[in-house]
């Protein structure tokens, strides 16, 4: 068992309040990601775990073990960093060795748990080398190695795979995966990168200004998010935004701008119903437009002109003047479109959101 939880978690840097009454409860061998834009606190927040931050309020215990006071060492905690920490001089063997024989375990034990993730992670061939001999992706994994051997309660990890290209990236994405599925350990992740978020976590954390803004599995927080920001951050494109006027027309409820008027639908109707007269925010994700086709209902179309046109192979985007506002719309590949074309888009009205203009919550 190895349960962590953060209550009321705060850190001050003299007059700057990093992290902001931060609660958190992580489930035993689940793997949570703390996700944000840089300044978040999600580091800070990682660091005070891991014993390096002092905490300026509130408590972390560990199954029940409150962990405030007591050193690095005697956490049961393994940190992965973004720089690897590698020693130059060492060979990749005394490297992952290294932690073990500061805790004098036995040469022999040692040996084996060397061994073995290096098994794991098929470095075996390696561990004769020094760190300036490896690639990039190598060290990486020797980093994680020595986590390894630990045996820990829980495994940290602090953006340690923003040091690599963008095809190791996501080999690395999946060989973490796995890893933590065939190790069953506790694990919380700190990165920058919404699509890493995404990908590894069985939930995830997003911190904006020191708060956590929303947790939730990554398929909720996607398809619900709790408020503007968190519908911003995640998603590649980010979803498009337009600020409409709320209206109430023959019974029904309409959102109105002057690129667009959008009969809302039934299940934000109700939602809709106390804004009348007030401007809100629109949101869709650019997977929920669509070139227009005879069968669309004409109050869910708006016309647009065409800025950009990105040709990725598996989709087109599509960059369009909407009104005053920008949008963009993922098509089909086989869709032809050139700049300054002019078209007619439809939205999916299953995918609608809509954020209130002062506290930007979701309607």
């Amino acid at each position: 068992m190895a349960e962590v939880h953060i209550q009321n978690l705060n850190k001050k840097f003299d007059e700057v309040h990093a992290v902001k009454d931060v609660n958190l409860g992580i489930r035993d061998k689940e793997f949570v990601v703390l996700v944000g834009p840089s300044g978040c606190g999600k580091t800070t927040t990682l660091r005070m775990v891991a014993g390096l931050e002092s905490i300026t309020s509130g408590r972390i215990l560990i199954d029940d073990k409150v962990i405030n006071d007591l050193p690095p060492m005697d956490r049961d905690i393994a940190m992965v960093f973004q720089n690897y920490a590698l020693y130059p001089h060492m060979s990749v063997y005394d490297n992952m060795a290294f932690g073990l024989k500061m805790r004098k375990f036995d040469r022999a034990d040692i040996a084996r748990r060397v061994q073995e993730a290096a098994e794991i992670l098929g470095i075996h061939e390696l561990l004769k080398r020094k760190p300036r001999q490896l690639s990039g992706g190598q060290r990486q994994r020797v980093a994680l190695g020595r986590a390894i051997v630990r045996h820990p309660q829980v495994f940290l990890f602090d953006e340690p795979l923003s040091n690599l290209d963008a095809k190791l990236r996501v080999q690395m994405r999946v060989e973490l995966k796995k890893l933590h599925d065939r190790l069953g350990t506790t694990a919380i992740y700190v990165t920058h990168d919404q699509v890493e978020a995404m990908t590894l976590g069985d939930r995830v954390v997003v911190m904006k200004d020191g708060f956590v803004q929303q947790v939730g599995e990554p398929l909720e927080l996607y398809n619900e998010p709790a408020n503007r920001f968190v519908a911003g951050f995640l998603g590649s494109p980010s979803m498009n935004f337009a600020t409409v006027k709320v209206s109430q027309e023959n019974g029904s409820i309409w959102a109105a701008n002057a690129g667009m008027q959008i009969k809302a639908p039934p299940q934000c109707a109700n939602r809709l119903s106390r804004y009348i007269g007030q401007e809100v925010t629109l949101g869709i994700r650019p997977e929920d437009l669509h070139v227009a086709s005879p069968t669309d209902a004409p109050d869910l179309g708006f016309d647009v002109v065409v800025e950009v046109v990105e040709k990725l192979g598996s989709e087109i985007l599509l960059d369009v003047a909407v009104g005053s506002d920008t949008m963009v719309a993922s098509v089909e590949p086989h869709i032809r479109a050139n700049i300054h074309d002019q078209m007619r888009l439809a939205l999916n009205p299953e995918r609608l959101h809509f954020f209130d203009n002062s506290s930007e919550m979701a309607i």
